[in-house]
């Protein structure tokens, strides 16, 4: 099934270059016919897809779909509207934030996907560091294995300048030891979202990534 048409990312171009409220109201039912609802069928085949590997996943896509609209209440930048469309397919959707899972956005350029753990709190982060230690081997294994590598690389996110001296030997052997997050990347091309085949390129995507964000899961949550 082909989920997006041109006129798709021609309205997320038009608005980036007329992102204001006047314009976007004037336009607002091209905004749902060609980009909403559209958006909305796609996020809900893919979670039908998603359901079928995953039991854990029992989002409805209003679940998963982050609002076009942004808060600009602390923002420099006072534009009222995202110039892109997202998702996040994990247990609890877009209101859970710390449960490894999958990210989706889609921008006039393409479609990024990411996986893994993006915001870890203090608690999950100890316990990770401390299942990954425990785990070395395993760790290393996902991270080394053939299609991981050729399609994510590697494991990406931001790190402490620091870590706990417990964890200081460990950071010779492992320099991921020291990220406080813990998420892997891809990108398609705009062309590839008019294909037939995008869900089962995001599927793809989404098992290559799974072995890690279940090891993810597990080690955040891990009780000690």
């Amino acid at each position: 099934m082909i989920f997006f048409t041109k006129d798709f990312i021609k309205f997320l171009t038009d608005l980036e270059m007329n992102n204001n409220r006047d314009w976007f109201n004037e336009n607002k039912e091209q905004y749902i016919n060609s980009v909403k609802d559209p958006f909305e069928i796609f996020i809900d085949a893919l979670l039908n897809e998603i359901k079928e590997e995953d039991d854990s996943v029992s989002l409805t896509p209003k679940e998963a779909i982050f609002r076009i609209y942004k808060d600009v209440r602390f923002s420099k930048d006072k534009t009222p509207y995202k110039t892109n469309v997202s998702a996040i397919i994990s247990e609890g959707g877009r209101k859970d934030f710390t449960t490894p899972g999958t990210y989706l956005e889609i921008t006039k350029t393409g479609l990024k996907f990411y996986g893994g753990a993006h915001f870890i709190n203090k608690d999950q982060l100890q316990n990770l560091r401390e299942f990954i230690s425990e785990n070395l081997s395993e760790f290393h294994a996902l991270l080394k294995e053939k299609k991981f590598k050729t399609t994510f690389g590697t494991v990406l996110g931001e790190k402490n300048k620091r870590v706990p001296k417990d964890f200081k030997e460990l950071m010779e052997v492992e320099p991921l030891i020291a990220n406080k997050q813990f998420y892997y990347f891809t990108e398609i091309d705009k062309e590839k979202l008019f294909s037939k085949n995008l869900i089962s390129i995001l599927m793809k995507f989404y098992k290559i990534g799974r072995p890690l964000n279940e090891f993810l899961k597990i080690g955040m949550n891990a009780n000690r």
